[in-house]
């Protein structure tokens, strides 16, 4: 191609990097039967754009938003803890989309609300400023090598996003079991303007009676891991 013709070629899009991969998994009969039963219930659609979500639940309650919830066991169990909460989930992978909707509709919950894509761009499209009491990134992918640090879902400009979207007051909590994972977060969250860290040391705090254990975690703090938890609160 001559250098005319580059100069005229229309630009290529840029390439969003995403934080997760998309794994395809075998569904079960309750995966399936959450899919079929409770997405038309409980499902949120990216294309639907901007919330009320208010009107959505019927109500005003506290609301709670969890990046990634996997195959729903935590979220499951908060919901279930605090019916007088709202929580919206956010998972790529079907099969915990299915698994979470599945026990919904077992434990016949009303609280929760489920969007399947990417987290961000519901974030970005659907969910007003200033309308979330938390948000919730429980065991993000670390993306361990160094040449992967940029697909890390945690960046300056997560941060930002995520202020926009929480109240005054709200919280970010995050939790992960990766020590230098930890603290990256510490770093990126101490620069970010307009949080406050509700550790007193300024690092990590306790584990939050709030946040269940998963079967993950218990197994490893029988292997002697650690799990890092960090709450940074909106403060302006």
């Amino acid at each position: 191609m001559s250098d005319q013709e580059l100069d005229n070629a229309p630009a290529r899009p840029m390439r969003t990097v995403k934080s997760f991969v998309m794994r395809a998994g075998r569904m079960t009969e309750g995966q399936k039967r959450g899919l079929d039963l409770g997405l038309p219930r409980f499902g949120l659609d990216l294309e639907a754009g901007l919330q009320d979500f208010d009107t959505v639940f019927n109500r005003q309650a506290p609301r709670t938003f969890e990046i990634g919830f996997g195959m729903g066991h935590s979220l499951l169990e908060m919901a279930a803890a605090a019916p007088e909460q709202d929580f919206i989930g956010v998972e790529v992978h079907r099969p915990g989309v299915g698994a979470l909707l599945n026990g919904l509709l077992t434990q016949q919950l009303s609280n929760v609300r489920v969007y399947s894509c990417d987290a961000l761009e519901v974030l970005r499209q659907c969910v007003p400023d200033a309308s979330l009491d938390r948000l919730l990134l429980f065991f993000p992918d670390p993306w361990h090598k160094a040449r992967h640090h940029k697909r890390r879902i945690v960046q300056p400009e997560f941060a930002e996003l995520v202020r926009s979207k929480l109240k005054v007051g709200g919280v970010l909590h995050m939790a992960t079991d990766w020590e230098p994972y930890a603290e990256y977060m510490l770093e990126i969250m101490s620069a970010a303007p307009g949080y406050r860290n509700q550790a007193l040391d300024g690092t990590y705090v306790p584990r939050p009676e709030e946040r269940p254990i998963t079967k993950f975690e218990r197994r490893g703090e029988r292997l002697g891991h650690g799990v890092w938890d960090l709450k940074f609160e909106r403060i302006e």
